[in-house]
C-alpha cells in the first residue's frame, strides 16, 4: 500500500476523503510555466451550493506540488466539487486555465453522522421491519380521524429486494473506482 505523503501521486485525483491530508503534483508543467516565472493554483467550486475554495501548489525545481492539510480538507463538504487549474505568471499578473475537471469529497467517517447512502440505511429499516422488531402487528388503524396503514409483509420483502439490488449496485460500484474484484464474471466468446 502507498503513502499519499511520501509517495505523491501525479495529476490531479478524482476521489479524495475529507479530513484526510491531500497531496499531488504536476511535473509536466515547467516546460511552459518554469516555477521561477508562474504560480499555480486551483479554484474549486462545490455542485449544489456554489461553496468556493483555493488551493495554491508550491513550486521547487520543475515540480509544482499541491497540498491541504487534514484540517482544511475537513472543511470540504461531500459531493462533487468542479475544478480549474491556473498558471498565474508572478511578473504581470497574467493568469491561464490549463486544466479542469471534477472530483468527488468523500465524507470523513469518524465525524459524518451515518456514512450509509440512503440505499443502506432503508434497507436497514426495512430488514428490522421483517426481523420482527415492529412493536404492533395491526395493519392499519385510525385515532381522531387520522388513518395510519403498515406495508404487508409482501410490500415489505418487494422493498427489501428493492433496496438491496440498489447497495449490491453502490459497492459493485464502490468496489470498482478502488480496483476490486466486483464479484460479477464477464464470459467472453470469441468466433473464428
Amino acid at each position: 500500500m502507498s503513502n499519499p505523503l511520501t509517495d505523491i501521486r501525479e495529476g490531479e485525483p478524482t476521489r479524495l476523503v475529507a479530513g484526510d491530508t491531500w497531496v499531488w503534483m504536476r511535473s509536466d508543467l515547467a516546460a511552459d510555466y518554469p516555477v521561477a516565472d508562474w504560480g499555480l493554483a486551483y479554484k474549486l467550486r462545490r455542485e449544489g451550493d456554489g461553496t468556493v475554495k483555493t488551493i495554491t501548489a508550491a513550486g521547487s525545481g520543475t515540480v509544482y506540488t499541491a497540498t491541504t492539510s487534514h484540517t482544511d480538507s475537513n472543511g470540504y463538504a461531500a459531493g462533487a466539487w468542479h475544478w480549474d487549474a491556473y498558471m498565474t505568471r508572478t511578473s504581470d499578473s497574467a493568469r491561464v486555465r490549463i486544466a479542469t475537471g471534477v472530483l468527488t469529497v468523500e465524507a470523513n467517517s469518524s465525524t459524518a453522522a451515518d456514512p450509509r447512502s440512503h440505499a443502506a440505511k432503508v434497507l436497514a429499516s426495512i430488514e428490522a421491519l421483517i426481523e420482527g422488531r415492529a412493536t404492533k402487528d395491526v395493519n392499519s388503524y385510525s385515532v381522531a380521524g387520522r388513518s395510519l396503514s403498515k406495508m404487508t409483509p409482501q410490500e415489505l420483502m418487494q422493498w427489501r429486494d428493492y433496496y438491496r439490488r440498489e447497495v449490491n449496485k453502490q459497492q459493485r460500484l464502490e468496489a470498482q473506482r478502488n480496483g476490486r474484484a466486483t464479484g460479477r464474471t464477464t464470459v467472453v466468446r470469441f468466433r473464428t
